[in-house]
């Protein structure tokens, strides 16, 4: 059932705005529940996320949220970024490649829809399982204070520093990142946070 808080997403204009509707239909044609979350269109089953509809500069995707779990027999699932531990996207660049692929896609959503039925969970990556770069290693060796405030974050705005200071190359970058991000630790915050 369509969610009018949804429209304007629909309504407004983009580049996607007929893929968009088509993807809405045949989601919808799975009997999920449509919500806003995130900005975006998500579909829903027993309160659970199944199914995301956005879109980019080059490519509009369903994303789904336990994309990892499912057999993925047409190898369409894409891992957006190599962090990206659960959820995995099928793009499009066109409304004839999504209509082309309709039963396919069913498939894939009815597939998503019994992993939430039968209540299947992703197996994540504990905090303590990601890389620590040198870098932060020295600096929280060499501040008490530091460390406290980096233990107490919330195991998601740690794993976030965690990627954020081991992305650059150069040392260097890493550390003014961690320098950068000091008073933020010491706020709470995550590294984007403000």
């Amino acid at each position: 059932m369509k969610n009018s808080k949804v429209d304007f997403f629909f309504d407004k204009t983009s580049k996607w705005q007929a893929e968009y509707a088509k993807l809405r239909q045949l989601v919808l044609d799975c009997q999920l529940k449509e919500e806003l979350k995130w900005g975006c269109p998500c579909y829903t089953f027993q309160q659970s996320n199944v199914v995301l509809i956005h879109g980019f500069k080059e490519y509009c995707a369903l994303l789904f949220h336990k994309g990892v779990l499912l057999k993925d027999t047409e190898n369409l699932l894409i891992q957006q970024t190599a962090n990206v531990q659960s959820a995995r996207q099928i793009r499009f660049t066109s409304l004839d490649e999504i209509v082309k692929n309709e039963a396919i896609l069913k498939a894939y959503l009815f597939e998503a829809i019994e992993v939430e039925r039968l209540g299947l969970e992703v197996k994540m990556k504990k905090t303590a399982e990601f890389d620590r770069p040198e870098e932060l290693e020295q600096a929280l060796g060499a501040d008490a204070e530091l460390k406290a405030a980096f233990e107490s974050l919330t195991p998601g705005r740690q794993r976030g520093y965690l990627l954020h200071f081991s992305q650059p190359k150069q040392s260097k970058t890493r550390v003014s990142r961690i320098e950068k991000c000091r008073p933020l630790i010491f706020d709470g915050k995550g590294w984007n946070e403000r």
